[in-house]
């Protein structure tokens, strides 16, 4: 196996959270306007266009959860808990210099946590419909959608103008055509990188805050890879069995299952999860009136928070298909009733596919990464 030196801008995304805490910072300094998002459903679009900086503020560690079990119960996700955590012990930047978080109605636990939350933070919780299909559903959302740009308006004493909103809709529309061309790459077989370094730029792209340079970025790290892998670099074996991971977010401390997979003779060529392809594979309708197209497409947004959950069914059968995936994994957190029971869907659904999957619960500790590397090691021992 060769191999060469991957592009100074991938490590960059690696590192971007802790270097990004600087940076908001120095953005607070500057007088712009910062504001926290929990979740994909969040339109940073609106964000963005009335020129204030949009961060990802879901926590992925458990160093906060023991402070957040105080006032949470113990069998509460992990997700939730830990963010709560990092809130109230002012231990995450990013929490501490939003001037809003959004929030949405995206489970119980982060409903009941928002009205905690907005004790000592200011806090917008959109209403998010439990369904993708008919009128009723779509109205509401758009509803949401301008409710939360008044609320935006209002709070921070701007306007946002028709051509804002649309250019921020074709910013964040080129980010997301360069990160569904960047983790396209993994196609290839073998693919030209593993799925821990595609982990670090999805995640780190979060937290890179000027959307002109990290395109930039971007575009530099695809032209980079791509041209070592038609020089004949390979990054990983063509025997690494081709793994697709789904379920529950996935970062941080959760980071142990595409370690287990990929000490075990595996390689993950794709994630459906909210860090990969759900996020992505959806672009705004840039022809369409800006607040209906951006809450047409967030609607869409394949979560098992949705029933039926069709989207997040039809992504995972052409994602199988398109990356050659040899089996899938699913990652569901202790808790995370909705994943949970549609666990039975998914695997039902690979079974029709032909493909071999397995489903782990896990939280934010390290305590399970011995069990999880003997499950997950087993399950790529018996793919064919």
């Amino acid at each position: 196996m060769s191999g060469s030196a991957l592009p100074s801008q991938f490590e960059g995304f690696a590192d971007a959270r802790k270097q990004g805490f600087l940076t908001v910072k120095n953005l607070k300094d500057e007088g712009k306007n910062v504001v926290g998002v929990f979740c994909t459903y969040s339109p940073v679009e609106v964000v963005l266009a009335a020129g204030a900086v949009p961060v990802g503020i879901c926590a992925f560690s458990d160093e906060t959860i023991a402070e957040a079990e105080k006032v949470l119960p113990r069998n509460l996700c992990p997700l939730v808990k830990s963010s709560y955590g990092f809130a109230i012990t002012e231990k995450c930047p990013y929490i501490y210099f939003s001037d809003l978080i959004v929030g949405e109605t995206t489970c119980d636990g982060k409903k009941k946590m928002y009205e905690l939350l907005s004790d000592f933070k200011k806090v917008h919780v959109m209403q998010l419909p439990q369904t993708q299909s008919g009128e009723t559903a779509k109205e509401m959302w758009r509803k949401e959608v301008s409710l939360l740009k008044d609320k935006i308006e209002e709070e921070f004493g701007v306007d946002i103008t028709d051509e804002s909103i649309k250019r921020a809709i074709r910013v964040k529309n080129e980010e997301r055509k360069l990160l569904k061309e960047f983790y396209e790459l993994s196609k290839s077989c073998p693919p030209p990188i593993t799925g821990t370094e595609q982990l670090k730029v999805l995640y780190g792209s979060q937290f890179k805050f000027d959307y002109a340079q990290k395109n930039k970025e971007l575009r530099a790290t695809i032209d980079k890879i791509k041209q070592d892998y038609e020089n004949g670099a390979r990054n990983v074996p063509e025997s690494a069995k081709r793994i697709l991971i789904t379920g529950c977010p996935l970062a941080g401390a959760t980071e142990k299952i595409v370690k287990a997979i990929e000490e075990s003779g595996g390689v993950v060529v794709a994630y459906e999860n909210c860090m990969g392809a759900k996020t992505a594979e959806r672009l705004v309708d840039e022809n369409d009136e800006p607040y209906k197209a951006i809450a047409d497409r967030y609607l869409q947004i394949g979560c098992s928070v949705m029933t039926p959950n069709n989207n997040r069914y039809e992504l995972l059968s052409r994602l199988v298909k398109e990356f050659k995936v040899d089996g899938v994994v699913e990652m569901t957190l202790q808790a995370c009733h909705t994943y949970a029971v549609e666990t039975a869907m998914i695997r039902k659904l690979m079974q029709k596919e032909n493909v071999p999957f397995t489903s782990v619960e896990t939280d934010y500790s390290t305590s399970d990464a011995a069990q999880l590397k003997t499950r997950l090691a087993a399950f790529i021992e018996m793919l064919p």
